[in-house]
């Protein structure tokens, strides 16, 4: 999955369209992501009394959004754009180092 924890991501489709949120969890082996935000991904579930709840009622809880509804937000231009990888090769100490990073598709600036 190429999104990470901590990325700014805007809903592409859904009843959230348009919202804009940060990941606070990637779910890699269901390929969803936790949002943070102000009503992103949130459900409200009936709960039945119970001991530890003795009034039951409506709890508002956050649902994880498929990865595929979620586009980055480019740092640059503030658009939703693609994540690409690229290998960046860096002089230290007079040794090349070659890393992969990801990069933003529309702008080509490196996200880290």
């Amino acid at each position: 999955m190429k999104l990470k924890k901590g990325d700014k991501v805007v809903i592409i489709s859904g009843a959230d369209k348009g919202k804009q949120g940060t990941i606070i969890k990637v779910l890699t082996k269901t390929d969803r992501v936790v949002l943070e935000g102000e009503g992103l991904g949130k459900i409200k579930k009936h709960l039945k009394p119970s001991q530890t709840n003795p009034d039951g009622g409506i709890v508002e809880i956050e649902k994880p959004v498929h990865a595929s509804n979620v586009m980055l937000l480019d740092p640059k231009e503030k658009t939703p754009t693609k994540i690409g990888y690229k290998t960046v090769t860096e002089t230290v100490k007079k040794k090349e180092i070659t890393k992969k990073v990801r990069y933003a598709k529309k702008s080509g600036k490196v996200l880290e």
